[in-house]
């Protein structure tokens, strides 16, 4: 157990480390309306023309052809999704009103109410790699110990949670074409959260109804679940290990800092340049958990200009596909690890 005495003494420290790290990303928080504007547009035209052009393939009898089309825009709703995340954080823009306005919008196509995601979210940033205070916005993880002393129905539970079928397939499929759609996943006093919800749900609804009158319900569902499905999947799998990897930082309340929990738990992923263009430099993860307010499009010219940066955790798409045995974080050995690491 740390001494308390000690941890009170560390604060200024780790507040100071804080606000000198904070300073050197300042001047990358700010936003610009016309950059803002054309990554608007340099998404949601392409998705449109591909989904319009996929339904018209569908029409004239090319089903493997309009599948074809929805994958690119799968990546593209990936990409209005971060758009719709930095509105969530205040990034996006300069005014609070155009944020909410976009995002509440992007929020319908993503099928993540976006009230509801921006409280659920802020929450993630503020207790990040916190054992103490897990639950919202988060991956289920549990410790080795926590694991060791669940039943073995327990134990069951939680290893197909975390099998790469539910966690990357079925979970994320569920999550954003259902679980989304319930007003009663948030408290009962999260009314602004739940009028969101309902509000996308209202949307959506009129959408179909839109659909029945036009293309019909049939050709809109074959066109838009296969994105939907693909971009949720992706999306998950992305935040997964933006914080699931070897080394990634978990502590107690009492050691917990937020600085270190940023820095030393997210990773910083490199994709290549397609990839990283879909995900909006999101994979620079560690200067976003440092600083919330920066825009996507600020990211990586912080990261070059910036060397303290550069030293996080650097994950290729490769390593990305080996974080998917990790499960539990070990305690005694400060990482987390598989299954098979635990008699």
């Amino acid at each position: 157990m740390r001494d308390p005495d000690s941890a009170v003494a560390d604060v200024p420290k780790a507040q100071a480390a804080l606000a000198a790290l904070n300073a050197l990303v300042a001047p990358y928080k700010e936003s610009r309306t016309f950059r803002s504007l054309r990554q608007v547009a340099d998404t949601a035209v392409p998705f449109a023309v591909l989904w319009i052009f996929s339904c018209l393939s569908l029409r004239h009898g090319h089903p493997w052809l309009s599948f074809l089309l929805t994958i690119p825009a799968a990546g593209l709703i990936l990409r209005l999704f971060i758009i719709q995340h930095d509105c969530g954080h205040g990034s996006f823009f300069k005014a609070p009103w155009a944020n909410d306005l976009l995002g509440a919008i992007v929020g319908v196509l993503t099928l993540t109410p976006y009230r509801y995601w921006r409280q659920t979210h802020a929450l993630h940033h503020a207790t990040s790699g916190n054992l103490d205070r897990r639950g919202w916005g988060d991956i289920d993880t549990l410790t080795v110990r926590e694991y060791r002393a669940r039943s073995a129905w327990g134990r069951f539970k939680y290893r197909v949670y975390r099998s790469v079928p539910v966690l990357f397939l079925i979970g994320p499929a569920f999550h954003f074409i259902i679980y989304h759609r319930l007003p009663g996943i948030v408290p009962a006093d999260w009314r602004t959260e739940r009028l969101s919800i309902l509000g996308t749900d209202l949307t959506l609804a009129a959408l179909l109804l839109l659909a029945s009158r036009t293309i019909g319900v049939g050709a809109f569902l074959r066109v838009q679940l296969p994105i939907s499905v693909m971009a949720a999947c992706a999306g998950v799998a992305l935040f997964y290990v933006q914080h699931q990897f070897e080394g990634a930082y978990w502590r107690k309340d009492q050691d917990w800092d937020f600085a270190a929990a940023g820095l030393e738990g997210s990773s910083f992923l490199e994709l290549g340049p397609i990839l990283n263009w879909i995900s909006g430099d999101i994979g620079v993860h560690h200067i976003h958990h440092l600083n919330s307010r920066i825009p996507n499009y600020n990211l990586r010219r912080c990261l070059a200009e910036n060397p303290v940066f550069q030293k996080a955790k650097r994950l290729t798409l490769l390593d990305s596909f080996k974080c998917a045995r990790l499960a539990l974080w070990d305690e005694d050995r400060l990482k987390l690890v598989g299954f098979r690491a635990v008699p």
